[in-house]
């Protein structure tokens, strides 16, 4: 008698702890599938401290072939689900396609950037859901303070040492916290010439800063970040990005280089597509998180909406704690539907919260205890080392060096402006010339977006564009020592507007060759954009 399959889509909190669980529980009698685009499961919470210098990347990523045994990962993004025929369809990192047949399935997609209809914003904003986008950030941040050292402009050194965060939330609150303390440390090695200090700006429509949290919270955390002198506006936020900058609400247009977009998150699109019924585009299911109907179908995490037995009427709200916390119960009511066990209903009992604001300074109310400064930094710290599964010394360790060391602002180069658009279906992959997009008109062949297209490089030497070949901060000349090989030479890429050899798994476009064997595909463009009551 052959095994029963699981198969579990998508390897955040709510996957890896569904992943986990039955791992432990199943003991060989299951076969347990987890279809995610990367091999790690990212502690979204340390995001802030790799863009601000403080965590390596690999700090805030745990393996998942490495800590779930018993477990088969494949690597793929799930395109198209069969519900009649219990199939998952899904694209390879190599463009190649697959079908994971099931008799269990887990949706715990999770979620990705939320988009508004304001105009500019797509084209020039950057979100903060996945460790490329803090990569890029990290670099880009970097590079406008030495690009503003280097000039004697005032002007332009204002307006590439201005950075502008939207959203007052957990991530925006603590980007903005971070990334001041991140800045400030590169000018006292490099001071600006014109004796400017970085400015961050934190913007969000809501009254107070924090606003899902107690006031006393919200007034700790406003209090840091002042004294800090990170600018923060309430009841103010974007009415327009342009390559020079933003227009504000309150009519004020600020000069800066930088947008962050962390406005929150929506669910995934995949649940979308199932054609089940949604909750503002959360698949809706039962207290066991079950999708009615669909007995066979469980659904957890951001992309559930699980009512709240604790308040009836309302579903729990997209957090890491809750992912977490339903992907054990998701596990023990996958094994009950196997008869091994009784099912759960999901509840939740709410410890407290946690917002590190950089440095020794934090925020936290555990089990309701109101704790700011130095203590809440130690609890806040404390419970990250509890909650991640996996590199707690290595943490640790990087935490202490940098409490005695300087850190290193130095550009790394590894992800590019075009690498991760805002409007991106896959925030934790970035994308890569090669493969066809959605709007191949905004692409060249060879699949490299097209300059100053929106989703593309901006054009050198142009406002919010990188620096020119050869100059400050930008890259070396071709062939040159340092730089890249040149084109259609050995390790180089191959030579624009040539056909790309490779047999691809789905036709490309017309105009535009498919990727080649050796070429990764990149995230796919979402087709959501914006619904109605996103404004």
């Amino acid at each position: 008698m052959s095994r029963p399959r699981i198969v579990i889509v998508g390897a955040g909190f709510a996957g890896y702890r569904t992943a986990q669980t039955l791992s432990r529980t199943a003991r060989g009698r299951a076969e347990i599938v987890l279809l995610n685009p990367t091999d790690y499961f990212l502690y979204l919470p340390l995001l802030p401290q790799v863009a601000a210098g403080v965590l390596e990347p690999r700090r805030v990523t745990v393996s998942l072939s490495g800590t779930l045994p018993h477990v088969r990962l494949v690597l793929g993004e799930a395109g198209r689900i069969d519900l009649d025929a219990r199939q998952v369809h899904y694209t390879g990192p190599e463009g190649e396609g697959g079908t994971l047949s099931y008799d269990r399935l887990v949706l715990a997609a999770g979620s990705v950037n939320k988009l508004l209809p304001i105009p500019g914003v797509a084209e020039h904003a950057h979100g903060f859901r996945g460790l490329p986008e803090a990569l890029y950030l990290r670099d880009h941040v970097t590079r406008q303070v030495e690009l503003a050292a280097a000039t004697d402009d005032p002007k332009r050194c204002s307006s590439r040492c201005t950075f502008v965060v939207v959203g007052a939330g957990y991530t925006g609150t603590e980007v903005a916290a971070h990334g001041q303390l991140f800045t400030d440390a590169q000018v006292a090695k490099q001071p600006l010439r014109t004796g400017m200090r970085p400015r961050w700006i934190l913007l969000d429509i809501a009254d107070r800063v924090l606003p899902e949290l107690d006031e006393r919270l919200s007034r700790t955390a406003d209090t840091v970040l002042r004294e800090r002198g990170v600018d923060v506006r309430m009841g103010t936020s974007v009415k327009e990005a342009t390559p020079d900058g933003v227009l504000l609400t309150d009519g004020e247009f600020v000069e800066t280089r930088t947008l962050v977009w962390c406005v929150g998150v929506r669910p995934d699109p995949l649940a979308e597509s199932l054609g089940l019924p949604l909750e503002r585009g959360r698949l809706l299911v039962d207290p066991h998180l079950q999708v009615p109907g669909r007995p066979e179908v469980f659904a957890c995490g951001d992309a559930a909406a699980v009512p709240d037995l604790e308040k009836p009427g309302s579903y729990t709200p997209m957090t890491a704690q809750h992912a977490w916390r339903q992907g054990k119960v998701c596990a023990h009511n996958i094994a009950a539907s196997f008869g091994d066990g009784e099912r759960r209903a999901y509840r939740h009992k709410d410890l407290g919260f946690v917002v590190d604001l950089g440095g020794v300074k934090a925020a936290a109310n555990p089990l309701g205890v109101n704790l700011s400064g130095v203590a809440a930094g130690a609890v806040t710290r404390g419970y990250h080392l509890a909650a991640m599964p996996g590199n707690r010394v290595r943490v640790a360790a990087d935490w202490l060096l940098d409490a005695v060391l300087p850190r290193q602002a130095v550009q790394l180069g590894l992800v590019r402006s075009w690498s991760v658009p805002l409007d991106t279906a896959s925030p934790e992959v970035a994308r890569v010339p090669g493969r066809p997009e959605d709007e191949p008109a905004k692409t060249r062949p060879g699949g490299e977006p097209a300059r100053n297209q929106p989703g593309g490089e901006p054009a050198k030497n142009q406002p919010g564009g990188e620096p020119a070949k050869n100059q400050p901060g930008g890259e070396p000349a071709r062939n040159q020592p340092g730089g890249e090989p040149a084109k259609n030479q050995p390790g180089g890429e191959p030579a624009k507007n040539q056909p790309v050899t490779g047999t691809p798994d789905v036709a490309p476009p017309p105009d535009q060759p498919g990727p080649g064997p050796d070429v990764a595909p990149g995230p796919v463009r979402r087709t959501d954009r914006f619904t109605e009551g996103d404004a």
